[in-house]
């Protein structure tokens, strides 16, 4: 199977007193839920929840988006096991912040300021290690994944570090969270990968507060056109039209989206998000080739950017 890329290795949130002011919204869907309401599961509400509330269920997603979706989870699931379940001790345990495949330094970019304070969700967590890292740098964030099996992982993690947050099951083009609850909203490789963006960003919109940011990182289209449709590392020919890449079927299972940037910028402004900051990431000096997902080599990621990076705001 040719390897997906939504996680690099080494990344993940602080102590009690953090996960106890974490959303409130998602407490009360918390208790919701463990009254017996299964169709969206927290996994992980921290030690201590707060008064239950009414579930906000986000839209049908409809059956194409429904299918993409199970597959996903399929796929994910698999990847959990294969590599997931074990990195994400590694990751959790990372004292520093970093972006991507080949670990680009947040120190470097400078997107994600001061978080401390801040309600965040992060959309596609997969095994919430970026929300861990908020986390202890002062932010509230809630996670968010489609993948039982993914938040299972994550929900370890918690136990083993002692650091708790909100942990929801759902789909990120529907999240049954109240709207305009958060100041920031970020999916590294997760949504921004693994879902129509046509779907999540409105979602991530809504979940926002006016002013409030979105920070996503995923693959480029230019590696998405230069990798084989079988295994294997992107090479230096254009193997797929760009128009035919938006949805692509993962080898195995699953579905990817990929956008140009003026495709990008159109569901962002449709949204109402005024781009503020485009990166196109290269692997550092050092860096190697990343030993489970076959996106790309160090070598190529060298000289063509296989990752981007993109900071947007609601407008007020």
């Amino acid at each position: 199977m040719t390897r997906p890329c939504v996680r690099p290795a080494g990344h993940d949130r602080p102590a009690v007193a953090a996960a106890r002011s974490s959303s409130r919204a998602a407490h009360r869907l918390a208790e919701r839920n463990q009254a017996g309401d299964t169709r969206w599961v927290t996994l992980s509400e921290g030690p201590a929840s707060e008064t239950a509330g009414e579930r906000v269920p986000g839209p049908d997603p409809g059956p194409v988006a429904g299918d993409d979706i199970a597959a996903n989870r399929v796929l994910w699931t698999g990847v959990n096991a294969e590599y997931g379940n074990d990195h994400a001790l590694r990751a959790w345990a990372a004292e520093d912040v970093t972006w991507g495949v080949f670990n680009v330094p947040e120190r470097d970019l400078g997107v994600l300021g001061d978080v401390a304070g801040l309600d965040v969700v992060e959309l596609g967590c997969g095994t919430a290690y970026f929300s861990a890292w908020l986390a202890r740098r002062g932010a509230r964030p809630v996670g968010v994944d489609v993948t039982p099996a993914q938040l299972s992982t994550a929900r370890r993690c918690q136990d083993r570090f002692k650091l708790w947050f909100p942990l929801v099951q759902a789909d990120a083009g529907a999240v049954p969270l109240p709207a305009a609850g958060f100041d920031l909203a970020i999916s590294e490789c997760g949504a921004s990968l693994w879902c129509d963006p046509a779907r999540w960003v409105p979602e991530a919109a809504r979940l926002l507060r006016p002013g409030g940011r979105l920070i996503f990182h995923t693959t480029s289209v230019l590696v998405a056109m230069c990798r084989p449709a079988g295994p294997g590392y992107a090479g230096r020919e254009l193997l797929r039209p760009q128009r035919e890449v938006w949805r692509l079927p993962a080898p195995g299972a699953g579905v990817e989206f990929h956008h140009g940037h003026g495709e990008w910028i159109r569901v962002l402004r449709a949204a109402g998000f005024v781009v503020d900051s485009l990166h196109e990431l290269y692997a550092p000096a050092g860096a190697g080739t990343h030993p489970y997902y076959e996106i790309a080599t160090a070598d190529w990621a060298r000289q063509w950017p296989a990752e981007e990076l993109w900071v947007a705001h609601l407008a007020a």
